[in-house]
């Protein structure tokens, strides 16, 4: 199959779980290409872009910014690509039905990567399903199926529910990662014939269990978050249920680090300040597959404060490798960490609920073995990225042989 992947960046270490998809494709033997609307900024490739050469798989569409430039490459492009397929270059150019988008030549930089063609176009986010509707209407070929995560989700149940209505008329497929997107995919008024339940998942080869033989008599308790700085993420009430637990214990050395970057990088930093803990919390910035791989099997406790989250990607590489978790009741993080079982899940927002758990841990270190195991073995049996992948093909077949039945059960999560 020929498959086109339109993202938002790329590449991005915060969305590994597209790298996933994309490199179980390739090992399936399916022609993978990446579209995307800018690059990545994180200034670290994850081993797997280079190893399979995916840069020189992606294409870029955000148009320049400096209009004669523009309008001189938008010129080479018709030249060059109009005799393959005059149709979609003709709708894109129609400034009556597309206006400004039509004019800026935004959709004639956004069809020309999909002129040669594809089987599959698989958009992930809403957003990026909303181009892929309108390549749709240009004419361009290929079934169109779209993944919903969270934010995209969000968008629509907060007063826009409108927002997806031409996708949600064009799509073939809609792929709910969790039991909650799926439910709120049908509030939102998706057919229920076209959503399937998919979640995403990791390579747990690259994330090999490390059975702890702490017993919390070691000198420093380690806690470690892996996120981005941004909002959603509630880092400040992480940062602030260390505080309460460290003030609880204050014979207790503990060491916090949080592996990522975003715009809130500064304002962290300053309540760390503000609460004194300059030797406790460690922003350790960005880091590499490897690194975080290493981070992860040197810690203890893996804790996750977000507000809002789809399925918590990081929740399942930190249970790989046997760590106990500490997460917000939010979004689909409950089909992830089976709770009292594999970890603990609070409310969002609450940082004494977080400091509860993370003393209860403190003080119960013979927990943390037996919620390890359980929490490998739950991501092994629902969460393989190769097992993952292979259903994600048969998807594709369906939907190609115009056999689709969406596969709509919803497997309980109980382990």
């Amino acid at each position: 199959m020929r498959i086109a992947c339109l993202v938002e960046l790329f590449p991005t270490l915060s969305e590994t779980f597209i790298l996933n998809q994309i490199v179980g494709l390739l090992e399936g033997g399916h022609e993978v290409d990446i579209v995307a609307k800018r690059p990545g900024d994180d200034g670290v490739l994850h081993p797997d872009v280079l190893r399979w050469g995916l840069l020189q798989r992606t294409r870029y569409i955000d148009p320049p910014s400096n209009k004669l430039i523009r309008s001189l490459n938008g010129v080479c492009l018709i030249a060059t690509n109009f005799h393959k397929r005059p149709k979609p270059i003709l709708a894109a150019l129609n400034a009556i039905a597309y206006g400004k988008d039509s004019l800026s030549l935004k959709l004639l930089y956004s069809a020309i990567p999909f002129l040669q063609g594809y089987d599959i176009i698989h958009c992930q986010y809403g957003p990026n399903g909303n181009l892929g509707a309108i390549l749709r209407k240009l004419g361009i070929k290929g079934k169109l199926v779209t993944t919903f995560h969270g934010y995209d989700i969000r968008a629509g149940l907060k007063g826009r529910p409108q927002v997806y209505r031409h996708l949600f008329e064009e799509g073939d497929c809609f792929i709910a990662v969790s039991r909650y997107n799926y439910e709120k995919l049908i509030r939102l008024g998706v057919n229920r014939e076209k959503i399937v339940y998919l979640p995403v998942g990791i390579d747990l080869r690259q994330f090999p269990y490390r059975r702890s033989e702490r017993t919390g008599n070691d000198k420093v308790l380690r806690l470690i978050t892996v996120a981005r700085l941004v909002e959603e993420k509630g880092l400040q009430f992480g940062i602030r249920a260390v505080h309460r637990l460290v003030r609880r214990h204050p014979a207790l050395a503990v060491r916090y680090d949080i592996i990522g970057a975003g715009p809130l990088h500064d304002e962290l930093a300053s309540l760390v300040r503000t609460l004194e803990l300059e030797n406790v919390v460690h922003l350790l910035g960005p880091q590499s597959q490897p690194q975080i791989l290493q981070s992860l099997q040197g810690s203890d406790i893996f804790l996750l404060p977000s507000l809002a989250e789809a399925l918590g990607v990081v929740l399942m590489e930190s249970q790989a490798v046997g760590l106990p978790v500490v997460a917000t009741a939010t979004g689909g993080t409950g089909d992830v960490v089976l709770d009292d079982k594999s970890g603990f899940l609070v409310p969002p927002g609450d940082d004494d609920a977080l400091a509860e758990k993370l003393e209860y841990l403190v003080t119960h270190p013979a927990r943390w073995v037996p919620m390890g195991m359980v929490g490998r073995k739950h991501i092994e049996e629902n969460f393989d990225v190769h097992r993952l992948n292979d259903r994600l093909v048969a998807i594709y077949k369906d939907l190609l042989s115009g056999q689709w039945m969406a596969r709509s059960s919803l497997p309980s999560m109980a382990s």
